[in-house]
């Protein structure tokens, strides 16, 4: 099923970032993904099979942690942009002669069969998504019954401080606007998805020079706002931006001498619950309906 694209998010301009090979995994991913990490001590269900959705940019450090926190748990890794999948043949499949290939958990590149996974992880994906609605879908179908969905992404108060220069400067949004927790939570229940529960936190990082913070902003991602500069930008915008950075109270005033940006961060957690079956006046179930239903009993979800 189509979804529309979010209105502050270009899909060309998603496909533009999507062939930028990622080098490394940054670091405010990988911090978050640590976070998100700790979050697994309180759920009961241990996975007999995971997904990591989209680890090359979500955090390969956290993917390590995933693989040591289930050791015996099958991993599929699935890559949603080609030049991350190339990379990722490297990293994810032992070659022949590696003992990897015969010890410890399997690891299998690309989407696992519909309901076969216990546990889906997306760390810091769903933001920059053009199609995030059909990105929940995707989720849904992967996970068994009574399995779980983490998730982290960008909120709306993310580069609050560099939203406040661009508009003073009289230039386009910086980036897109990002979703609010609780239509992430209407949405995922639009999704199928049962009793989700969102909660958010604020990291607020500084920089010694723009120079430092604009390489940031660069491994994080691109500006994907429809509304950005429809052409290439010269040395004097450059120079501006960066006379603006260190002069705009916004970004100085939190902490003198560095530059300061606020990082709304998400967390999302979820069930995917039995299916149930729409009735009405007369209505016919199949087989395979009722065999599911009569499995599941009144076992609608794990304890957590």
């Amino acid at each position: 099923m189509n979804h529309p694209s979010p209105p502050t998010i270009a899909p060309s301009a998603v496909q533009r970032w999507g062939r930028v090979a990622s080098q490394a995994s940054p670091w405010l991913h990988e911090e978050v993904a640590r976070r998100m990490e700790e979050r697994l001590q309180w759920i009961v269900l241990q996975p007999k099979a995971w997904l990591d959705w989209a680890p090359a940019r979500g955090g390969l450090e956290a993917h390590q942690r995933l693989l040591a926190r289930y050791p015996k748990a099958t991993c599929h890794v699935h890559e949603p942009f080609a030049v991350d999948l190339a990379q990722a043949r490297q990293r994810h499949e032992p070659a022949w002669w590696q003992p990897a290939r015969w010890v410890g958990p399997a690891s299998h590149l690309g989407l696992p069969a519909p309901g076969g996974v216990q546990m889906v992880w997306s760390n810091m994906a769903l933001h920059l998504s053009d199609q995030p609605r059909a990105l929940m879908d995707a989720w849904h179908e992967s996970l068994e019954v009574g399995g779980f969905l983490m998730f982290s992404c960008l909120g709306p108060d993310t580069l609050k401080e560099l939203r406040a220069l661009y508009a003073d400067a009289g230039w386009p949004e910086p980036g897109p606007a990002f979703t609010d927790m609780h239509d992430w939570g209407d949405m995922l229940v639009e999704a199928g998805f049962a009793e989700p529960v969102m909660d958010m936190e604020r990291i607020v990082l500084s920089y010694e020079s723009p120079e430092r913070l604009l390489q940031e902003l660069r491994e994080l991602g691109r500006n994907l706002n429809p509304g950005r500069f429809p052409a290439v930008r010269g040395r004097g915008w450059l120079a501006e931006l960066k006379r603006r950075l260190q002069t705009h109270a916004a970004l100085t005033e939190p902490a003198p001498g560095r530059l300061s940006l606020t990082f709304e961060i998400i967390y999302g957690h979820a069930f995917k619950p039995a299916p149930r079956i729409r009735l009405a006046p007369e209505s016919a179930v199949s087989l395979e309906q009722m065999k599911t239903v009569l499995r599941q009993g009144k076992k609608n979800l794990p304890p957590v």
